[in-house]
């Protein structure tokens, strides 16, 4: 097995929404915010070669969205994903599994497409099968007030339409050394991985660490739909983390 970081670029967020009721005063000494209280962050994704498997682990906000849209976020950074595939020799051609953290556009925005003609949408990955789970699903397109933004239709609804996409059944081993736990403070039936990899567990956290400045367990971001149970999810991953030393 080889696992490769996927650099897909950097934006910008509020570091009061990122940090919830952590003063700013102690967050922005690790994460310094500009002028409009912003913070920069990277989409960080997890491409995993496994034999016949190449699976990527999210795919970042993509490059659909119109001016509008990515004026809010602040994009910087010269990586995006196709760059970054084609680093280490790779082309989304290749990608075999599409898996999906969540629903949120910075995770999966770079899943669809626009066709050539731009009168309609495809999949990026044509390859791959998209992994999500039934209860995320549903969650993610009737979705709350609250979190109606982050789910953007047409990041989600042409995976549906492509025949592509399949659902997570439970918790556990989806493939030899590749196991996912949901955790739901974020938002619904969020999936973490975790990699059996050269004898140790590597876990790409999504959302429930979405940096190293949440580790400490009142760190719970604001855009969290239930952020107690974050807290509560926190609690016993980290002490198992430590225990069995994960990455």
């Amino acid at each position: 097995m080889k696992i490769y970081p996927i650099e897909t670029g950097f934006f910008k967020l509020d570091g009061g929404a990122m940090f919830g009721v952590v003063p700013k005063v102690i967050w922005e000494k690790s994460n310094p915010a500009n002028e409009k209280n912003l913070c920069n962050w990277a989409m960080r994704c997890m491409l995993i070669e496994d034999g016949n498997r190449l699976m990527l682990i999210d795919n970042g906000i993509g490059d659909k969205q119109d001016a509008k849209f990515f004026s809010h976020y602040y994009l910087s950074g010269d990586d995006t994903l196709e760059k970054s595939l084609a680093k280490y020799g790779f082309h989304p051609d290749d990608i075999t599994d599409m898996f999906l953290t969540h629903l949120h556009f910075d995770h999966c925005g770079g899943s669809i497409k626009y066709n050539k003609d731009k009168t309609g949408f495809e999949t990026v990955f044509k390859n791959a099968t998209y992994w999500s789970n039934q209860n995320h699903w549903k969650w993610a397109t009737e979705p709350n007030m609250r979190e109606k933004a982050s789910f953007i239709k047409e990041n989600i609804i042409p995976i549906q339409e492509s025949g592509q996409l399949k659902f997570v059944e439970n918790e556990g081993e989806l493939f030899p050394g590749f196991s996912v736990m949901y955790a739901n403070g974020h938002t619904d039936a969020m999936m973490i991985p975790h990699i059996k990899y050269k004898g140790k567990t590597l876990v790409y956290m999504a959302d429930l660490l979405p940096s190293i400045g949440h580790i400490p367990l009142p760190y719970v971001m604001a855009y969290d739909t239930r952020p107690l149970l974050t807290l509560a999810e926190k609690q016993p991953f980290l002490k198992r983390a430590a225990d069995e030393e994960f990455i």
